[in-house]
């Protein structure tokens, strides 16, 4: 579970540089880097959610 939330802290970090990038800057390429990280950022969420879930049965 510790490996998920590990993932998911980067891709957040990631997610908010671009994402960052785009709105201070006007990046058109650093939105295209936030939105992919942001549909990353979804997938992870869902397994965070699946694990957690099993986790809580134990």
């Amino acid at each position: 579970m510790e490996a998920i939330i590990n993932k998911i802290k980067a891709e957040f970090d990631v997610f908010v540089k671009d994402a960052g990038m785009q709105s201070e800057k006007g990046n058109k390429a650093a939105g295209t880097r936030a939105r992919k990280s942001s549909l990353e950022l979804e997938k992870m969420l869902k397994e965070f959610r699946k694990v957690s879930l099993e986790e809580s049965k134990k």
